[in-house]
């Protein structure tokens, strides 16, 4: 896979007091796999979907990065 990065990575808390930083949307799709506490969300799915587009070329970076962030939003995840 094509190892992509953001513009600004992402710290993104997944148990009480651990963070982790993401650097693009192949780290994210690894979050999503193993990490995410609810894999049903549409913005979860969408979000999956637009960081392969991303790694594939067919969706920039930063598509991938919002779709991310908007997927950690929907699962009530901390992250800056």
């Amino acid at each position: 896979m094509k190892q992509i990065v953001w513009n600004q990575p992402l710290e993104i808390g997944f148990q009480q007091d651990e963070m982790r930083e993401v650097h693009g949307p192949l780290d994210a799709l690894n979050c999503l796999a193993h990490l995410w506490p609810d894999r049903r969300g549409p913005q979860y799915v969408a979000a999956r979907s637009i960081c392969r587009a991303a790694i594939d070329g067919r969706k920039s970076a930063e598509q991938a990065r919002q779709a991310f962030m908007t997927a950690a939003e929907e699962a009530h995840l901390k992250f800056h």
